[in-house]
């Protein structure tokens, strides 16, 4: 089980652990980490006390693997991991564990599991959606920051600087032991303020005094840790096409929010189609994730200008385009040139168009 630090994978596997009254292991402890050396005596002692392993952590002992591996192999055990970076760090002892597990994600909620959550009737949906984009474009969509209504707009704002922090720039910085903390920072910066733009590697590294092959590294461990969604452009035979940069999305906008340093009102905000923008993609990956919909995501630009926010495809080459609108009123033009069906998502109708986005149906039914 994937994600990011604080979306709640620990509280999941603590409340497994009471259901099944099993303890739960975290290899954030090197302790922990001990019990699970690859030898037979060391396993046979684990599976002599427990039919089902929790692990949590699981990133901070890639040499695991390996014991996974004998564990799943040699003993009748179920095994459920958590983590919240890729396992394959530079670890000689790392086992792929192929065709021996099923992923599944635990990202910030997403809309769906709230409106699940809060049963709200089906005449108040209307005003719940509203209000709750709302909330998610501003603060994001943490656990603990979105249901903790107590928090005042401070605490929120500390509480998500804390995350970044202690969290999100620590973990990866211990992980991959990387020397620069303040490069990792600035380069999230210099996202932030491009969301809903083409990314170049190289304008970033030439602003900051990096090298591009550094910037483009730490990008790369922001997008496996749970941090950046990259959306890749869509490339066609046809000339018009154009586009080698990648566009990148935070996971959570209150990360991002607190990067720029601006919480207003989102009418008082300059980014605020930008914002929209990555709320939606932010919503739909969580439901390509978690639907496990094999589609992927993309966005189309013309040697003109022109731009298709979402193109999703799948795996027949059916195809879907989603153009987002802060302005629930605002129309587009629909450029796309292969068959596919068009949607306009805006603040007024974009839970359906999530809900809706990965049932793709081919052009001739």
């Amino acid at each position: 089980m994937w994600g990011p630090r604080r979306s709640g994978k620990t509280t999941l596997l603590k409340e497994l652990a009471d259901e099944l009254s099993v303890e739960y292991f975290n290899f954030d402890f090197i302790s922990d980490r001990e019990y699970f050396q690859p030898t037979h005596e060391a396993l046979e002692k684990i599976v002599s006390e427990h039919d089902v392993i929790l692990i949590d952590e699981v990133q901070n002992y890639p040499e695991s693997t390996l014991a996974l591996k004998l564990l799943h192999d040699e003993f009748d055990v179920k095994i459920i991991a958590t983590g919240s970076s890729e396992l394959r760090q530079k670890s000689k002892d790392f086992d792929s564990l192929a065709g021996r597990f099923t992923e599944h994600y635990c990202l910030p909620l997403s809309v769906q599991e709230i409106r699940t959550a809060a049963n709200v009737p089906l005449y108040q949906q209307s005003n719940f959606e509203a209000n709750l984009q709302h909330e998610m474009q501003i603060y994001g969509a943490y656990p603990e920051v979105y249901a903790n209504k107590s928090l005042s707009e401070p605490e929120r704002v500390d509480l998500l600087q804390n995350i970044l922090d202690a969290y999100v720039l620590k973990d990866i910085i211990d992980i991959y032991d990387l020397r620069n903390e303040k490069l990792a920072k600035d380069i999230l910066t210099k996202i932030a303020l491009q969301v809903g733009q083409e990314v170049s590697v190289a304008e970033i590294a030439k602003s900051l005094g990096a090298s591009p092959s550094t910037v483009a590294s730490y990008i790369e461990i922001f997008i496996k840790n749970y941090i950046l969604i990259p959306l890749h452009p869509f490339k066609t035979n046809m000339r018009r096409s154009v586009s080698e940069n990648r566009k990148l999305y935070f996971y959570d906008i209150g990360i991002r929010n607190i990067l720029v340093k601006d919480f207003r009102e989102l009418d008082l905000r300059p980014d605020k189609g930008n914002v929209f923008e990555n709320f939606v993609v932010i919503e739909l990956e969580k439901q390509r994730l978690s639907t496990k919909a094999q589609q992927t995501m993309y966005f189309y630009r013309e040697y003109s200008g022109q731009e298709v926010d979402i193109v999703l495809e799948d795996y027949q080459k059916n195809y879907k385009t989603i153009e987002v609108k802060s302005n629930s009123k605002s129309s587009s033009k629909d450029i796309f040139p292969l068959p596919h069906t068009f949607t306009i998502a805006n603040p007024d109708n974009y839970f359906a168009v999530i809900e809706d986005a990965f049932s793709i149906k081919s052009i001739e039914e």
